[in-house]
């Protein structure tokens, strides 16, 4: 069974990115299963650190991201809206060049705070970093 409220859209999503953070890292979400969100960044020169490999600021971003837009694509948006409260993350491997993939998954999806936890990998699928978000889940306030 899908996690998703109504009909969510990547394309959608992407477009909502030029001038933004999300664009500058290159990030873009890729692919909606029925229970995660997964997307992608480059490792270059926006997102390396001086020593050559992957910034883990980067990696904390995507992980941010791919949190955000998966939380609130399970909310009525007309109703809700979603931030993030808190993030952590364990940089367990260096990434030189390529592009790092990353996917989100609900650890809990309550009334009004969500957890997600984040698995970005390199190219051949071993593990880079491992974050966990937690997400608020907002009342969208009166537009009258």
């Amino acid at each position: 069974m899908s996690i998703w409220f109504g009909e969510p859209s990547l394309e959608w999503a992407n477009s909502r990115s030029g001038g933004t953070a999300i664009n500058a890292l290159g990030i873009e979400m890729t692919e909606l299963t029925d229970d995660s969100i997964k997307g992608r960044m480059p490792v270059d020169g926006r997102t390396r650190q001086p020593g050559g490999v992957l910034h883990g600021g980067a990696s904390v971003a995507l992980a941010e991201t791919l949190a955000s837009w998966g939380a609130s694509m399970t909310v009525d948006s007309a109703k809700f809206y979603c931030v993030g409260m808190e993030i952590n993350a364990n940089h367990v491997r260096p990434v030189a060049e390529g592009w790092v993939y990353g996917e989100a998954r609900p650890l809990t999806r309550g009334r009004t705070t969500q957890v997600w936890d984040i698995r970005i990998t390199q190219e051949d699928g071993k593990l880079v970093c491992v974050s966990r978000c937690t997400m608020a889940v907002l009342p969208k306030p009166s537009e009258y």
